[in-house]
């Protein structure tokens, strides 16, 4: 499944040579006909992130204070963990904490 996931507010970071936007192919679980965004949190830090997963998971989610949209929407109206993505969605991730 091709989506598009966009990273900002500082997580961009995280990833290897901190590019903000990445066009990836994930495929589904064993048995599972969509990518849920649970199975997509476990990938990206499986594959994107490259240090301190900690600022971007806390068990199976994403870190209290990280803005997660699909496609413009907040993900918690989409259904969270469980929300199936199709085919070209776009999910940004987006830090809201800021040091100071």
């Amino acid at each position: 499944m091709h989506l598009t996931l966009e990273f900002g507010g500082g997580l961009e970071l995280l990833l290897e040579n901190s590019v903000k936007v990445h066009k990836v192919d994930v495929e589904p679980k064993h048995g599972e006909g969509k990518v849920a965004m649970r199975g997509l949190l476990s990938w990206v830090k499986s594959n994107l992130i490259k240090e301190r997963p900690e600022m971007f998971v806390k068990g199976d989610s994403v870190r209290p204070g990280v803005l997660v949209l699909i496609n413009d929407c907040d993900w918690e109206l989409c259904g969270g963990l469980d929300a199936e993505l199709e085919e070209k969605d776009v999910v940004v991730f987006i830090s809201t904490l800021h040091g100071g």
